[in-house]
């Protein structure tokens, strides 16, 4: 099969990333192009512990923690495209972790696909501007088309 161009998809292991990661692989299979699954990730270590004004202690083993965050988000990754896609999802399908901020490496991701698809969580109002919206922020900055896929009820 000849691939033809390359659709990048921003998963979080929500339900909604599965309806987004569903869509963009139909999407994929129609147009012969490489489907790539990206997972973006913040680590945040915990504060140190201690009183004020005392030398704090690390809260933990940070690079173990660190560790633990990176696995966990391969096995969302991993289970998201297995559950949604299945075994043999029949187009080519590349797993991509990142260690960024989601919007941010969506809108990077753009300047070499031809698509990039988001899932959108649906909030309004005062929460999308409180909580800030990576689906707004893809839109906003992409460099090529942007798919978004709202939440079914």
């Amino acid at each position: 099969m000849i691939v033809s161009g390359v659709i990048v998809v921003g998963v979080d292991g929500s339900e909604t990333s599965h309806q987004a990661l569903r869509w963009a692989a139909e999407e994929a299979r129609l147009r012969s192009a490489r489907l790539v699954a990206l997972y973006a990730w913040s680590f945040i270590p915990p504060q140190p512990l201690g009183e004020p004004g005392m030398l704090a202690v690390s809260a933990g083993d940070l690079p173990g923690q660190l560790d633990a965050e990176g696995e966990a988000a391969r096995l969302t990754l991993d289970d998201a495209v297995s559950d949604v896609l299945g075994p043999d999802p029949g187009i080519d399908v590349e797993r991509k972790l990142v260690e960024r901020e989601a919007g941010e490496v969506l809108v990077a991701e753009s300047e070499d696909a031809d698509l990039v698809v988001v899932g959108s969580h649906g909030r309004s109002g005062l929460t999308a501007a409180l909580l800030g919206s990576v689906s707004r922020h893809v839109v906003d900055h992409s460099k090529c088309p942007v798919v978004v896929v709202k939440q079914r009820k």
